[in-house]
């Protein structure tokens, strides 16, 4: 234990290091763009909680009304094939914030707080010229209280009080609490406005139009300096409800092809408990559609707050100089399997919509075919943002790729802990496999080509012993480069 802890201060160490260097860089950098006359790049990264991927146009679905990111998408770098590094919400959001795995940051499950120790991208870049904001939800601890390099704070939730740690007052509200105060609201339990009832408001009050507008407030104040900005949609997130659910018809809507998959005994057997906990959620046929009718619904409601985030950034003339990253913490299983929500391997869970308009490398739509993880989106941005990245980061630019090159790792991989069992260990082939091996349970094979629905779990087939055991190299060969210590 002793020796593990060590591992830890010295690998700490090495982040603190590399975040010195990244000063010293910026320093240098800063002198550079002075002398040129030149702006640094800004930032506006804009991520949803528990977005399925086909949301979009360019990923297939252009039923649903999402004018604003279909247009983005249309100027953007689009990844067809993003996946996270764990599809749940806290260990997915330390990964995007820090570029590490979940393992290495210890946010393994939900409400673990990201330690003060373990910088997020600011305190990477860690230059004082940038105007640096964080708006909307965390889940990393502390909800309410700016941390981590974000000077300015614009909170949305208050029901992760019990999480606070022992020194923040339990008494404090967020930001969107006092804002529904200001407009005469009253808190509908235990002096909080709970999620269920925040759907309920019009849409003026709703969460995305109060972030919409605190977005817009911090980019006119800031107009004249760099900045890094972040903010978080909790919706399409449960509850499932808002005034956009009749925005589609019944008729518009649809159901996955793989709806009506059984999940025979040969899959997971935690998969299969999930299901029939899960499938009552949709069934009949009529029920799924009505839910999956709500879920479109807010989607459309957070691209409207998109497109005025976005006509901002235009009107005050600062699209040429601004990176804008489009992403989601993780999927969303939307009927599939008949399953509701996320914490599977199943593509619609760990795969994300993932979108990136960089002005300065043109802004017509160029797709990007390879499979490409969360993990290498900090190493992506310090790159994009002229900043050298820290040699301890596990992840890689994957700006040679956005280039027409190739990146040394072309494998995705993906982790799962969890409370109170098993581990899950994934690697996803630019060939198009996928394999996934749970510790005590059933592992899983799958030709995402011939069946991306997953209905065909092919690991105890002897047809395909290479490929299970080059695969399983693969993830072990990992495991050991990222001291991953799980067994499976």
């Amino acid at each position: 234990m002793g020796a593990k802890n060590e591992t830890r201060r010295e690998f700490l160490k090495k982040l603190g290091t590399g975040a010195a260097s990244l000063s010293a860089m910026s320093a240098r950098g800063l002198a550079t763009t002075a002398s040129c006359k030149q702006r640094k790049p800004n930032l506006l990264f804009i991520w949803t909680d528990q977005q399925r991927t086909e949301t979009m146009a360019v990923y297939g679905n252009t039923r649903i009304h999402a004018p604003n990111l279909n247009r983005l998408a249309t100027e953007s770098f689009v990844f067809k094939q993003a996946y996270v590094s764990q599809p749940v919400c806290t260990p997915s959001r330390s990964t995007v914030l820090t570029g590490l795995w979940p393992h290495a940051s210890g946010c393994i499950h939900n409400n673990i707080p990201l330690k003060r120790e373990i910088p997020c991208l600011p305190e990477l870049i860690n230059d004082p010229e940038y105007r640096t904001g964080y708006m909307g939800k965390w889940h990393l601890g502390d909800e309410i209280f700016a941390q981590h390099g974000f000077e300015e704070w614009a909170a949305i939730e208050d029901n992760y009080i019990r999480y606070y740690s022992e020194s923040r007052g339990r008494k404090a509200r967020s930001h969107y609490h006092h804002y529904l105060l200001r407009h005469g609201y009253k808190p509908d339990r235990e002096n909080v406005f709970r999620r269920n009832y925040c759907t309920t408001l019009p849409i003026e009050h709703c969460k995305p139009a109060f972030l919409e507008r605190n977005v817009s407030e911090f980019l006119r104040r800031h107009r004249d300096e760099p900045f890094m900005l972040y903010v978080n949609f909790l919706e399409p997130h449960p509850p499932n409800n808002g005034p956009f659910n009749n925005e589609h018809s019944l008729d518009e809507v649809y159901l996955p092809g793989n709806y009506n998959d059984s999940l025979e005994e040969n899959e997971p057997e935690r998969y299969r408990e999930l299901r029939a906990e899960q499938a009552e959620m949709f069934t009949p046929e009529s029920k799924a559609k009505e839910f999956t009718q709500k879920y479109w619904g807010l989607v459309t409601q957070v691209d409207r707050s998109v497109g005025k985030i976005l006509d901002t950034l235009k009107e005050l003339r600062l699209e040429d100089n601004t990176l804008v990253v489009y992403t989601s913490d993780h999927g969303e299983m939307l009927g599939s399997h008949k399953m509701h929500g996320k914490s599977v391997m199943f593509e619609e869970s760990a795969r994300v919509p993932w979108l990136m308009r960089i002005p300065w490398m043109g802004t017509e739509c160029r797709q990007i075919e390879n499979p490409v993880s969360h993990i290498d989106l900090v190493p992506t941005l310090l790159a994009l943002m002229g900043s050298s990245r820290s040699e301890d980061l596990p992840g890689q630019s994957l700006v040679p790729l956005l280039k027409g090159g190739q990146v040394h790792e072309d494998h995705v991989f993906i982790e799962f802990h969890y409370p109170d069992r098993t581990h899950t260990r994934s690697i996803v082939s630019p060939d198009g496999w996928k394999l996934c091996l749970h510790e005590d349970d059933k592992c899983q094979l799958y030709n995402l080509v011939d069946d991306r629905g997953e209905t065909c779990n092919l690991y105890s087939s002897r047809q395909y012993r290479e490929t299970i055991q080059r695969l399983t190299r693969r993830i072990h060969e990992w495991q050991r480069k990222v001291n991953d210590t799980a067994k499976v």
